[in-house]
């Protein structure tokens, strides 16, 4: 057994400087958790002369990857530099030379978590990724420890902080959206070029890793059906106070009858929903167990200590592993196979706000449609406009199958009486069912 462990460490930015910083500051408490002191031995940099805020002897620096990956006395990796291919390719080099790896990497295990956790099994290796989701919050150790005897039915995720700080702004303080995403830059909560959070592709690798251990199913992120929240209006977010709802980017993974389907879209939360009153840059992720029922998981989604404690923490249950002898045992390959909804086997509330002329039939021939695709209303708003002629009719409706709704929105355009369909979102009601 090992007198001490040793830590490569690829990246040295925000979250990496968090780890070492932990790492060195909590040392009595991981020798007290672990049984062995744990020390960062060598770290890849892009620059070994830069001024750190951080403690570590220069010769300890590399500029080389490989220098920390075939360092025989490492014996644990722990990635946090990002990218894709090429990290994937360090990654599986790591594992091959029978070092465990810890990594924040989002984009890497949503694309490649299998066969990397494949990798890792071969070589009795851990691989874990728990701040790869939603930064500090335990999400992934709660679904695979905490709710490991429960069978998981349905996720929904706040797991993206820029876009709940956008949307927040503009539901609470009426800003637009361009104004919203321009504050969200300035604070350091949005990229310069938001796309990927913004147009919800960083919420869907989350939910896609989510939804694959939930479930036990590769889930991979072409399964999931992606919106974003560019299009959101503040006329939106208006009709929906008043009809009782909050806006907010939803990750949600349903399962019934064997079938999954997962998505990302804007979608109004009833005020009483557990997740309406999440604000801000924080996440949180709403699991429905069928035993457990309702939880939900809370709390920072990213920045520096909240990751680098999430990162520390599979640290920990690696070298746990490891005085134990059991690395590796834990991984398992998905229990079942693949199966997706189909569009007439997945349900939803939706909101639908139309501009239409205002005339008499008009409402008659919106009726007549939505009847004859077994769609019916729940809730109605109808409001003048400034333009002659026309008004604005909110609809919320009852549960509809996707294919039915789809084909109402195709037909709707047709009618005569309608002017424009300006815009349509899921409706999720107060609980999970």
């Amino acid at each position: 057994m090992k007198d001490n462990v040793k830590v490569g460490l690829l990246g040295l930015g925000t979250v990496g400087t968090g780890v070492v910083k932990i790492i060195q500051n909590h040392q009595e408490q991981l020798v007290h958790r672990v049984g062995c002191p744990v020390e960062v031995t060598k770290v890849l940099v892009k620059n070994v002369d830069k001024k750190r805020d951080v403690n570590l002897l220069k010769e300890s620096l590399t500029l080389d990857p490989y220098d920390v990956i075939n360092d025989p006395d490492i014996d644990v990796i722990v990635e946090v530099m990002g990218g894709i291919n090429e990290t994937k390719q360090y990654l599986l080099d790591a594992l091959n030379q029978k070092k465990h790896v810890v990594t924040a990497n989002k984009d890497l295990v949503a694309l490649y978590g299998s066969e990397l956790l494949k990798a890792a099994s071969e070589n009795d290796c851990d691989f874990y990724y728990e701040a790869s989701v939603a930064g500090g919050i335990p999400i992934i150790r709660g679904l695979a420890d905490g709710l490991a005897s429960d069978k998981i039915q349905k996720l929904m995720g706040i797991v993206n902080g820029t876009t709940n700080f956008i949307l927040t702004k503009m539901h609470k303080e009426g800003m637009s959206y361009e104004v919203a995403l321009k504050e969200a830059q300035d604070l350091g909560f949005a990229e310069a070029d938001p796309t990927a959070d913004v147009e919800g592709l960083d919420a869907a690798r989350k939910m896609a890793i989510l939804a694959r251990l939930a479930f036990s199913m590769n889930i991979e992120l072409e399964d999931v059906d992606v919106s974003g929240i560019s299009t959101v209006s503040d006329s939106d977010l208006k009709h929906g106070q008043t009809l009782g709802y909050t806006m907010k980017l939803i990750g949600y993974a349903d399962q019934s009858d064997e079938r999954v389907e997962t998505s990302v879209q804007p979608t109004f939360l009833a005020n009483n929903h557990p997740m309406a009153s999440v604000n801000n840059e924080y996440n949180a992720v709403y699991v429905y167990g069928e035993a457990v029922g309702e939880t939900m998981f809370y709390g920072p989604g990213a920045g520096s200590m909240p990751t680098a404690t999430s990162i520390v923490s599979d640290l920990i249950a690696v070298v746990t592993n490891m005085r134990l002898g059991v690395n590796g045992k834990s991984i398992s390959a998905p229990q079942f196979e693949k199966k997706l909804k189909s569009a007439e086997e997945k349900f939803a509330k939706y909101f639908i706000r139309l501009h239409v002329r205002d005339e008499v039939g008009a409402f008659s021939e919106l009726t007549k449609l939505f009847s004859s695709n077994s769609i019916s209303f729940e809730k109605i708003l109808q409001l003048p406009l400034d333009k002659e002629g026309t008004a604005e009719i909110v609809i919320v409706t009852h549960k509809a199958s996707m294919e039915n709704y789809s084909q109402m929105l195709e037909q709707i355009k047709d009618l005569a009486v309608v002017h424009s369909v300006e815009s349509f979102y899921r409706v999720e009601g107060e609980g999970a069912k």
